[in-house]
Parts: structure tokens; sequence; C-alpha cells
């Protein structure tokens, strides 16, 4: 599983709205994917480097993902929060919620 750094909203919403994701509660997706989208990018900073590329500047790499559930106004979510081969990674902003 990789969680983009980016994302398209039109075809995000389309996805969500005309395809097979059409029944999930769309604010609960929209929060889980804005939060693995801003917890990707925050990875890349710490590393030096985008997903996957390899750099001079990079001084660390990705080790998959853990799941962890995360509660909202809108529900119990499950986030998959980037691993780091040296070191940790949790989101502060993720504990303030």
């Amino acid at each position: 599983m990789t969680v983009p750094t980016t994302i398209d909203p039109g075809a995000w919403l389309g996805k969500h709205l005309t395809g097979e994701d059409g029944d999930v509660d769309l604010a609960r997706a929209m929060l889980g994917a804005f939060a693995e989208t801003l917890m990707s990018a925050q990875a890349s900073m710490l590393c030096e480097a985008a997903y996957n590329e390899r750099t001079d500047e990079r001084v660390n790499s990705r080790n998959g993902y853990r799941h962890r559930p995360w509660d909202t106004r809108v529900g119990t979510i499950d986030l998959a929060v980037p691993k780091l081969r040296e070191g940790n990674y949790y989101p502060d902003w993720l504990l303030v919620c």
C-alpha cells in the first residue's frame, strides 16, 4: 500500500461518488485521505526524499505502514501511519484531535 503525498481532488471525489466506494461515509473518507496524505508528506520531509525516491540528500527511508485507529467526530478511521527505517514517526497533531 502506498499513500500519495498529493491528492487530485476531482478524481478522488469522482471515485467516491460514482465508484465502488460510493457507499462509504464521504466525510470520514475525506478526513482519512487528507490525514494520510499529510502524514506521507511529513515522512517525506523527514527522509528528505519522496516515497521511493533515491537522492544523495536522503537521510532515511520508509519501512511500510502501521495501521492505527483514529477516533473522530465522524467516526473511527483506520489510518496508515508511515514507518521509517531509522527512528520513529508519529504525528503530534494526531494526538491533539
